[in-house]
């Protein structure tokens, strides 16, 4: 992520709260971890992080929620079926809290992604013209835009800031190390003309990379996984404005810290009815998002409140 697009988030940026004194603390911590990791080979502190959330996350308020979601999405399971997935996911989580602060080493070793069928996106590499790739939150997604990079892309980042102006500082420079076409976030910076400026740079022919798994009580219900679901629209708003591919890509993790990577093109709709073009691109993404999660359970974000309908941001559905 060199040059950045848009101003830094840190303390006093633009959508972003004055650091208060919990917000230090956790910082604190942040900044121990980080010392933690980076000092260990990447194996290690891989392990070392699911081990450690694997055993101090099921007792949180989150793992009952987690485990709350799975029954919803797969109530054929048994209790101890769906608590063993809580249990990976935790593990895979804490993977990935650790292997952030090693990104930069991640992302320069090769051996650690494979690059499977990625046609997708490699056809908007060969064309020049843009396109949107949509990842979810599966294995280390993180890393999903370095796959961009190898593919000859320069993938510009929008993402969604963490609460904590301190710890988003910190998190934010490491996420810049595979977007080398900028970091944008969410919401900050300016909003709505954040969300102009990463128009722009698509229909420059750049690429951008976003997570699309994420509740969006304003936008489009579609289905998931059985239920109403609430989504983003705009991946699939920019590729059918623009007229680029709308990819969706899947990472996941094969053994430790080592991952694969493929990719599906979505159809986008163009009738005369955008707002219903865009909705069901956006239920092509899910769909692609749900056949994933039902491979690898445990690779996803069950903590998620996906289901939480509009107005109730508190409810676990």
């Amino acid at each position: 992520m060199p040059p950045r697009a848009n101003a830094p988030s840190g303390p006093g940026a633009p959508g972003l709260p004055p650091p208060s004194l919990k917000h230090r603390l956790e910082a604190a911590g942040v900044a121990v971890a980080r010392a933690l990791f980076r000092a260990l080979p990447m194996d290690a502190a891989s392990a070392l992080g699911g081990w450690l959330w694997r055993r101090i996350a099921p007792l949180t308020p989150r793992h009952e929620r987690a485990l709350t979601h799975l029954q919803m999405a797969f109530p054929d399971l048994s209790d101890a079926e769906r608590r063993a997935i809580a249990r990976a996911m935790w593990d895979n989580l804490g993977r990935v809290f650790a292997e952030t602060f090693v990104l930069d080493r991640l992302a320069a070793d090769p051996s650690r992604l494979i690059i499977g069928d990625m046609t997708p996106a490699a056809r908007i590499a060969a064309s020049g013209r843009g396109g949107v790739v949509v990842s979810l939150h599966m294995a280390n997604w993180e890393l999903s835009a370095q796959a961009l990079v190898r593919l000859g892309l320069k993938p510009t980042g929008m993402y969604q800031q963490l609460r904590n102006p301190l710890v988003e500082a910190t998190v934010r420079v490491l996420r810049e190390t595979v977007f080398p076409g900028g970091l944008f976030a969410k919401g900050g910076d300016g909003g709505a003309d954040t969300a102009m400026r990463v128009v722009g740079i698509v229909r420059r022919g750049g690429c951008l990379g976003i997570l699309g798994d994420l509740r969006e009580p304003t936008g489009p219900a579609v289905p998931f996984f059985g239920m109403t679901a609430y989504a983003t629209p705009f991946p699939a708003l920019v590729a059918r404005s623009l007229g680029v591919p709308l990819v969706a890509a899947r990472m996941r993790r094969l053994d430790g810290a080592r991952f694969r990577i493929d990719a599906v093109e979505i159809e986008v709709p163009r009738t005369r009815d955008r707002k219903a073009d865009v909705a069901e691109a956006t239920a092509g993404l899910h769909r692609a998002f749900e056949t994933w999660i039902r491979e690898d359970p445990e690779q996803w974000f069950w903590i998620h409140r996906k289901w939480a309908p509009p107005g109730n941001k508190d409810a676990a559905r």
